[in-house]
């Protein structure tokens, strides 16, 4: 379970159109769904889709990611924002964070 919510959230970040170069724009986006994901509201997650002009399907997709968050309870949403951390901690990430920004001074 955990595994798979690792993967869906990486496909969501694919799936909101999230690239490097747009990283500055992009990250603060990618975060509020995310967050608005684990949060287990249906509501308020198409309301953050809504900002990014998701489709109806990707808005039905990522509610069904939002009911694997619910079964999970915080359990899941505990191990998801370990790895965020980790991922947004990491060298690397931090390089390319400064890079970016660096780039578009």
């Amino acid at each position: 379970m955990k595994g798979t919510l690792a993967v869906l959230a990486l496909l969501l970040s694919g799936e909101l159109g999230l690239q490097r170069s747009e990283s500055l724009t992009s990250c603060p986006i990618f975060y509020e769904v995310f967050g608005t994901l684990s949060l287990g509201s249906r509501k308020l997650l198409d309301a953050s889709l809504s900002l990014v002009n998701a489709t109806p399907a990707e808005k039905e997709a990522l509610g069904k990611v939002q009911d694997c968050y619910n079964e999970g309870g915080l359990t899941a949403k505990a191990l998801d924002l370990q790895a965020m951390t980790s991922i947004n901690t990491s060298p690397e990430c931090i390089s390319h964070s400064l890079a970016t920004v660096e780039a578009n001074l």
